[in-house]
């Protein structure tokens, strides 16, 4: 028998319960894993409050980690049993000691990264590298605004942003956050907490804007971002740590400066199989290389998830969240 979290109800971290579970065989193109390691990731919360809406009741949340394949399924190519993988598109269910999982959304790991580093980097350097190469181009010289640039996914931002010769900008909300943004790459910090970051971002950039604005805390946000744009600049609003954003009139943007909103999500960039293994390879090859650090700063056992997400939900965490299997 092995274990999972399980969400019979949406609420407050109170919610994941730690249950015994059953797994079965790999069907039609899936393997069964065994997990060494699950990533954390603040789309877990907003499947356990409801926010987004599940599949199904009840639920194992997660979609992010790694480990090795014990199963192997009929019509799967390209995987065996004992390989070790990583994935951080998968459909809900990371949350477990083991799973079956499609063998599509996995990818293998290079020798040089461990398990631990594995689960921690998938969702979010892969939300990172779509959202740099693709969302939002970057090119050498440019100033771009990164939002909660301590998080998981801004301190990897930071630093391959830096690498590509991209000065950022980054909001934190405490003095320590922002000398922990500053030590992974960010150019200039501005503690939202404290400081009006339109008011910054301004003075920054001599009044120019930004031609991009990544985005994942929302409503808090969101206004204020728009402001930060140059013309013709655009904002990626790709997550709500903060709420959802509300509704607008799109008539806003043009006295803005004919200015751009998108909302992109990593599932529609990995839902083509070539481009998931493009991102994870762009994202192996800039972690291997040094250029890109993954910060493990917080561990807890699988069956200590309610914990997480507490700390996670009140900002005591930083960079990337592991649970141990």
């Amino acid at each position: 028998m092995t274990h999972a979290i399980v969400v019979h109800e949406t609420g407050g971290p109170e919610v994941l319960q730690w249950e015994a579970v059953s797994v079965g065989d790999p069907g039609e193109g899936e393997v069964r894993l065994r997990h060494t390691a699950v990533g954390l990731n603040y789309i877990d919360v907003y499947f356990r409050s409801g926010l987004y809406p599940a599949a199904a009741m009840p639920f194992t949340p997660g979609f992010e980690g790694a480990g090795v394949i014990e199963a192997v399924g009929p019509g799967v190519a390209g995987f065996a049993e004992g390989d070790r993988v990583c994935y951080g598109t998968s459909p809900p269910g990371a949350y477990a000691e083991r799973r079956v999982i499609p063998a599509s959304h996995l990818v293998k790991m290079p020798d040089g990264i461990d398990d631990r580093t594995g689960a921690a980097m998938m969702l979010q350097g892969m939300t990172v590298e779509y959202l740099i190469m693709k969302t939002c181009p970057v090119e050498a010289g440019q100033t771009v605004l990164f939002h909660a640039a301590a998080g998981g996914v801004g301190l990897i931002a930071c630093q391959w942003l830096k690498h590509l010769g991209v000065e950022v900008i980054g909001t934190v909300g405490s003095d320590e956050k922002a000398e922990l943004a500053k030590a992974y790459g960010a150019a200039h910090t501005i503690n939202y907490r404290s400081e009006d970051f339109v008011e910054r971002v301004q003075e920054i950039t001599d009044g120019k804007g930004v031609p991009w604005v990544y985005d994942s805390v929302g409503k808090d946000t969101f206004m204020g971002s728009l402001d930060c744009l140059a013309p013709f600049g655009t904002l990626a609003t790709f997550g709500n740590a903060s709420g959802p954003v509300e509704p607008i009139n799109p008539a806003i943007l043009g006295p803005k400066g004919s200015v751009y909103v998108t909302r992109p999500t990593l599932f529609t960039h990995a839902s083509h199989r070539p481009r998931l293994e493009e991102m994870a390879g762009n994202l192996f090859d800039v972690v291997l290389s040094g250029a890109v650090k993954i910060e493990v700063n917080q561990t807890y056992p699988l069956k200590d998830a309610a914990q997480a997400h507490a700390d996670l939900e009140g900002r005591r965490t930083t960079g990337s969240t592991v649970y141990t299997v």
